[in-house]
């Protein structure tokens, strides 16, 4: 059997064992593991929906003098979205336990902030209340961050640049709700 060794902040002796996973097992984490990129990728198409740089609405906006151009959106999402399925999936097979669910359910909350995020902003022309969601997204990622880190390290720090890309959007999303009164 094969073993790999991870390091872990449970209070355990040693760090957590995963074994190989039997073929059974293989299977469905493959499974789980395209139901977790279906979900990011998921809130991605609904974000890209209703998310374009191009209306006259949004073109309108007076924008901060830092903002990115939206040529870079799209591929920093499609990495963001790739990290957090595989950190979402890492937590899924981690050993069950209290952490897993609660960092599990964390992760389900922060994809439906995001999601809702695009719909306010760009779908609903709601910066204000895009700003709030923004918030709460921010609160989610943190918490999912902090649970998971005791779950499975490294799908902890595969979120971390996505809390900096999502404090950097409240800083967007701030500055156009002050410069748009």
């Amino acid at each position: 059997m094969d073993w790999t060794l991870e390091p872990t902040t449970r209070n355990v002796p040693d760090p957590v064992r995963r074994t190989a996973l039997n073929p059974t097992l293989r299977k469905e984490s493959v499974v789980a593991l395209g139901v977790f990129g279906a979900l990011a990728f998921g809130a991605a198409a609904l974000g890209a929906r209703v998310s374009s740089a191009d209306t006259r609405w949004y073109r309108r906006l007076r924008k901060p003098s830092f903002q990115p151009p939206p040529k870079v959106f799209g591929p920093v999402w499609t990495v963001l979205y790739g990290l957090i399925a595989l950190s979402g999936w890492r937590v899924w097979t981690a050993p069950a336990g209290a952490a897993r669910s609660q960092a599990l359910a964390w992760w389900g909350i922060q994809m439906g902030c995001n999601a809702a995020w695009s719909w306010l902003f760009f779908g609903r022309h709601q910066p204000r209340r895009a700003l709030a969601d923004n918030l709460a997204l921010l609160a989610s990622v943190t918490a999912y961050v902090a649970v998971t880190k005791d779950v499975d390290r490294p799908a902890a720090w595969m979120v971390v640049p996505y809390l900096g890309w999502v404090g950097f959007a409240n800083v967007l999303n701030a500055e156009i709700v002050r410069l748009n009164p």
